[in-house]
């Protein structure tokens, strides 16, 4: 019976073991409770760990008050400092009720430093209050289509309201990534090694450093913010180029103090895994086989037909491919119009119609009439 036991239990384990490696992805070991990893090209995910959980998202949340302050307000005008946005805790610019800055400079604050006045400064000059202005920023994260973002503060401090606590998801942060990377002034700024600035008087200078360490750590990095607070954990969003692709990795509480490298680590693995088991593929179509289609009825008995897309270009896991499938007619019926619609050339990808190409004629084919009847019998006759 003990051998009999041994053999069944055996039998589970290796049961267990081998359905857990179907899945390629589960060998994926992060640190992350949550994690995505998104092509920015296509918007393809590419792996994805509790992707679409909603978790607290920490500074993360400034690469949206970043977007959308550069997009909506003027960077060249001054920003007055209230006594709210002076009372914001550390890490912080410093600034004092009254002083003002310009917009502009506020934004390196923001994305350097990680300044949390900074934020609540900016927010206020765009919308009047931080409450308004979490409105504005969460409209505007639905129009990138992050629909589980709620944004309750402009810096990612852990907040409250009405509608539930201040959060996101790693594919939410990665839409809004993707729309950030667009941006060359966001570039210019995420991607500044430092910053100096004065107050709208000039008494008082400021020097901010980038502390996004990626820029300098992984070659191919093209922007990104770290985040952290005792909710969020460490937190980080970033883009990297690599073998001829952009990805944005997205990383939710990785780890708590003392261990803030785990994001760094994290980063790495969800990139190095992307650029092994992904890469564009040209897909062309043998537009040979569009071979003329017969007309029934028609004064010519056959026309020509052509599709104009030229294929695609593809985002492609390692064994995937891409099936073509033609859905045209053996013939057609006179009368038949140039340019007309006959059929349609489907791209199938994992059993879905990713994409579809219109087929059109090339000629007009006119329907056999009395007079081209007449025409034949006459000349018969002659004949």
């Amino acid at each position: 019976m003990k051998k009999i036991f041994c053999v069944i239990w055996s039998l589970f384990l290796c049961l267990q073991l081998g359905f857990h490696t179907v899945r390629a992805d589960d060998t994926l070991k992060l640190y992350a409770k949550s994690a995505i990893l998104m092509d920015a090209g296509s918007g393809r995910v590419l792996f994805d760990k509790s992707g679409k959980s909603k978790m607290p998202n920490a500074s993360t949340t400034k690469i949206l008050t970043c977007l959308y302050i550069i997009k909506h307000c003027n960077l060249e005008e001054e920003a007055t400092v209230s006594k709210n946005a002076a009372a914001q805790p550390q890490v912080h610019l410093g600034a004092r009720a009254g002083e003002k800055y310009k917009v502009k400079d506020l934004l390196y604050g923001l994305m350097l430093e990680s300044y949390n006045d900074c934020a609540v400064i900016l927010a206020e000059h765009a919308a009047g209050s931080t409450e308004n202005f979490a409105k504005k920023l969460n409209a505007e994260a639905r129009s990138y289509g992050a629909k589980s973002t709620h944004f309750v503060t402009p810096n990612g401090l852990d907040r409250t309201d009405k509608n539930g606590i201040h959060s996101t998801t790693a594919y939410d942060l990665a839409l809004i990534m993707k729309q950030c990377i667009k941006n060359k002034e966001f570039l210019e700024i995420t991607r500044a090694k430092s910053h100096s600035f004065h107050d709208a008087s000039g008494k008082r200078s400021f020097t901010c450093n980038n502390h996004n360490a990626l820029l300098s750590m992984m070659d191919g990095a093209v922007s990104g913010k770290t985040g952290f607070t005792s909710k969020a954990g460490y937190c980080y969003v970033g883009a990297v180029k690599k073998n001829g692709m952009t990805m944005i990795a997205v990383v939710l509480a990785c780890g708590w103090p003392p261990h803030k490298t785990y994001k760094w680590s994290d980063v790495r693995t969800l990139v190095d895994y992307g650029a092994k088991n992904y890469s564009y593929h040209k897909i062309i179509p043998d537009y040979s086989k569009l071979t003329d289609l017969y007309v029934n009825g028609g004064m010519e008995h056959k026309v020509s037909i052509e599709a104009k897309g030229g294929g695609m270009t593809l985002l492609l896991k390692k064994g995937e491919k891409v099936d073509i499938k033609c859905q045209i007619p053996k013939s057609l019926n006179a009368p038949v119009k140039k340019k007309e619609q006959v059929g349609k050339i489907e791209y199938v990808l994992n059993g879905r119609v990713i994409r579809e190409e219109k087929v059109f004629t090339k000629d007009s084919i006119d329907k056999k009439d009395y007079w081209w009847y007449l025409g034949k019998t006459l000349d018969e006759f002659c004949l």
